[in-house]
C-alpha cells in the first residue's frame, strides 16, 4: 500500500490510541464522569500534563477524518452515478443509533452521536460550491468560538472542586438509569461538539480536496504542521493558566493541533518510505477497524475500573501519586496493544471490524463500511 493510502488508517489509528488516552482518565477516576467537570483534585503534575496532551487533540483529529471520509464518499456515489446523500442518511441513522447504546451502556462522553447529527448538514454542504462550504465552516466555527467563549467566562475562578458530587453507582444498572435521567447533563457537550464536527468535517473534506495525502501536497502539509506547532505553544499555556481554560484547550487550541498531525505524519510517511514495523501495522489495524475500537476499548475500560467489574479505580486512587499515575498509564497501553494484536488477527478473515461488518450489513451487499472506518486503499470511508 502506496503512503498516500496509508496515511488515513494510521492516522486513524493514532487518533483512536490517543482518544482513549483521554477517555481512560475519566474511568479511572473513582468520583465517575462527574470528576472531569468538577476538576482533578488528587493528581500531580504528570497527571496533569498527560491530560493535556490528549485533551480534545485525537478526537478533533478523529473528526477530521471523517470529513476526509464523507468526502470519498460523496466522490464515490457521483462516480457510480447514484443520488446524493441517498443511502448515507441510513448511514447517519445507524451509527446515531449505535452511539445511543454506547453512551446508555458504556460511556457517558459519546461522541458518535454528535458525528451522526453533524453528518447531516454536512451531506447536503458537501456537493455545493467551495464558497458555500466555507461559509458554512466559518459559521460553525463562529458558533464554537461564542459557545466556548461563553462557557468561560461563565465558569472563570471556579474548579468546582469545593462543589459536594453524587455519588457514582456501583452497579451497571444504576449507572445506566443515571444516563438515561442526567441525560441533560450529559449530552449538553453536544452543543459544541456539533457545530465544531461541522466545521471540521468540512475542513477535512477541503483538505483531502486540496491534496494533503497526494505527493504533491508538501507544502500544503509543512503549513499544517506549522499551525500544529503553533497549537502545542497554545496548549502549553492554557495547561499553565489552569483548569478554567479546559474548554478553549479541548474546543479552540485541540483542532489545531490536529491540524498538525493531519500534516506531519504523512509527510512523515512520504520520506521514511521504509516498510511497515510492528507500531505502524498496529495503527493501521486499529485504524481499520476504528469504530471498534473506539466502542471495545471503552467497554474494557468499564469493566476493569467501574466497581461493578474489576474496581481499578479505587484501588488505584489509594495508590501514591507517581504510582497512580504510571498504573493508569500502563492499563492504557496494555488495552491499546490488545486491542491491535486483535484488530490485526480479526482482519486476517474479515475487512472490516466487527460494528463495521454490522453497519455494512444492515445498509446491503455492496456498500462501503462504517463511516468511522476505511478511507485509502479501497476507497471506503473516514473517522
Amino acid at each position: 500500500m502506496s503512503e498516500r493510502l496509508a496515511a488515513p488508517d494510521v492516522l486513524r489509528g493514532i487518533a483512536i490510541a490517543g482518544t482513549f488516552g483521554t477517555n481512560i482518565w475519566v474511568f479511572a477516576d473513582p468520583r465517575g464522569p462527574i470528576g472531569i467537570i468538577a476538576g482533578a483534585d488528587d493528581g500531580w503534575w504528570a497527571d496533569t500534563a498527560l491530560r493535556a496532551a490528549a485533551n480534545g487533540k485525537f478526537l478533533a483529529l478523529l473528526t477530521l477524518l471523517f470529513g476526509v471520509g464523507v468526502e470519498l464518499q460523496y466522490r464515490s456515489a457521483v462516480r457510480r452515478g447514484l443520488r446524493w446523500p441517498g443511502r448515507y442518511l441510513l448511514r447517519t441513522a445507524i451509527l446515531f443509533t449505535e452511539g445511543l447504546l454506547h453512551y446508555l451502556l458504556v460511556f457517558e462522553f459519546d461522541v458518535l452521536m454528535g458525528y451522526a447529527v453533524a453528518a447531516l448538514p454536512v451531506a447536503w454542504l458537501i456537493g455545493r460550491s467551495p464558497r458555500v462550504r466555507a461559509v458554512a465552516a466559518a459559521a460553525a466555527g463562529s458558533a464554537v468560538v461564542l459557545i466556548v467563549g461563553a462557557v468561560t467566562v461563565l465558569t472563570a475562578g471556579s474548579t468546582g472542586a469545593d462543589a459536594p458530587l453524587p455519588p457514582y453507582p456501583a452497579t451497571w444498572a444504576g449507572q445506566v438509569h443515571d444516563r438515561i435521567v442526567d441525560a441533560g447533563l450529559w449530552r449538553i457537550e453536544l452543543v459544541v461538539v456539533v457545530p465544531s464536527a461541522v466545521a471540521l468535517f468540512l475542513a477535512g473534506a477541503a483538505l483531502l480536496r486540496a491534496g494533503v495525502f497526494d505527493a504533491a501536497g508538501t507544502r500544503l502539509r509543512h503549513r499544517l504542521v506549522v499551525l500544529g506547532a503553533a497549537g502545542a505553544v497554545l496548549n502549553v499555556a492554557t495547561t499553565v493558566a489552569g483548569p478554567g481554560w479546559f474548554v478553549v484547550e479541548r474546543y479552540l487550541v485541540a483542532p489545531l493541533v490536529a491540524l498538525g498531525l493531519l500534516g506531519l505524519v504523512p509527510e512523515l510517511l512520504f520520506r521514511l518510505r521504509a516498510p511497515a514495523g510492528p507500531v505502524r501495522r498496529g495503527l493501521t489495524a486499529l485504524g481499520r477497524t476504528a469504530m471498534s475500537c473506539y466502542v471495545g476499548q471503552n467497554l474494557v475500560a468499564a469493566v476493569l475500573f467501574h466497581a461493578w467489574g474489576l474496581g481499578l479505580a479505587t484501588t488505584f486512587a489509594a495508590l501514591p501519586a507517581p504510582v497512580r499515575t504510571v498504573a493508569v498509564a500502563g492499563t492504557w497501553a496494555a488495552v491499546l496493544v490488545c486491542s491491535a494484536v486483535l484488530a490485526s488477527v480479526w482482519l486476517r478473515r474479515f475487512g472490516r471490524g466487527p460494528l463495521e461488518l454490522l453497519t455494512h450489513r444492515l445498509l446491503g451487499v455492496g456498500v462501503p463500511a462504517d463511516p468511522t472506518v476505511r478511507t485509502g486503499c479501497r476507497g471506503g470511508p473516514g473517522a
